[in-house]
């Protein structure tokens, strides 16, 4: 069970990414995901596709995550538009951009030291 104590927390893990395919805690996603502490959306859809917008990103707000990594495809085509940047620093999220190959790895080095969740794209 994924948790947080006292002094850590216990997040869930990325294994292996390729391109189309995540596999998070040993289980295999085919679609692009938001990985929260405790659990993984694997329906994330945005309303403009490429173009992130704040309201892509409605759940992960009301996570109230410390950061938020986001993983722009294994090309780096999903765009993150200052609008979004600006909106999260104004709440006071965080945020770290990559292609979803080195997201990954960012989520992975930070999940168990920070309130941390990852939406990633998970092909171009």
């Amino acid at each position: 069970m994924v948790g947080c104590r006292r002094t850590a927390c216990v997040a869930m893990m990325i294994g292996n990414y390729t391109f189309g395919r995540i596999e998070i805690d040993g289980k295999t996603y085919t679609s692009d995901v938001i990985v929260y502490p405790d659990r993984v959306d694997d329906g994330w859809w945005r309303k403009k596709g490429l173009r992130l917008c704040m309201d892509d990103l409605r759940d992960v707000v009301a996570a109230k995550p410390g950061v938020l990594i986001i993983g722009t495809g294994a090309y780096g085509m999903m765009t993150v538009p200052d609008e979004v940047r600006r909106g999260l620093a104004d709440i006071g999220v965080e945020l770290r951009v990559a292609r979803t190959g080195a997201a990954c790895q960012m989520y992975n080095e930070v999940a168990s030291d920070k309130n941390v969740v990852a939406a990633l794209h998970l092909t171009c």
